[in-house]
């Protein structure tokens, strides 16, 4: 049996949201391009901050705004190594908010895959539509992984 790359990447993104320090939503981000990760991120405090797990969240307007987001933590480590996004792709657990929609398509991302809906913002559809970004929900149930990691010997 044997993974496909679009479960490999997924995969890799749900391994990912087990870092996220977010008690409220667990996500994982995976950058790939050219089929080779270039980079990860998972929701969290901004380094050396205290936790959500640890301190609770920070909410204001229904937002925790102690966290940053999965999706702009990746893209903030090619920043910060020199990596380019340009045609690249993004796995994430769960559909971009706005914000993250708006940085994923000024970093250069062409494609991304989500595993699941999480209020989908019909102006984010819209800008990725407008700017030729792919977006496609893949299925891909723990079930699966776990049958994956089964048949390893």
């Amino acid at each position: 049996m044997r993974i496909n790359w679009h479960e490999y990447f997924m995969a890799q993104a749900m391994l990912l949201s087990l870092r996220s320090t977010c008690e409220r939503l667990s996500v994982g981000a995976t950058i790939v391009k050219d089929n080779r990760i270039i980079a990860g991120g998972y929701n969290g405090s901004v380094s050396g901050e205290v936790h959500c797990i640890d301190e609770g969240c920070y909410v204001e307007d229904g937002h925790c705004i102690r966290t940053i987001h999965a999706e702009i933590n990746g893209l903030l480590q090619c920043s910060k190594f020199g990596v380019s996004t340009e045609g690249a792709s993004v796995y994430v657990t769960h559909f971009p908010c706005i914000n993250c929609t708006k940085s994923l398509i000024q970093a250069g991302i062409k494609n991304i895959y989500y595993r699941a809906d999480y209020k989908n913002h019909p102006y984010a559809i819209e800008l990725l539509d407008k700017n030729n970004v792919h977006y496609e929900l893949i299925e891909l149930d723990s079930g699966t992984i776990n049958s994956y990691f089964e048949s390893v010997q």
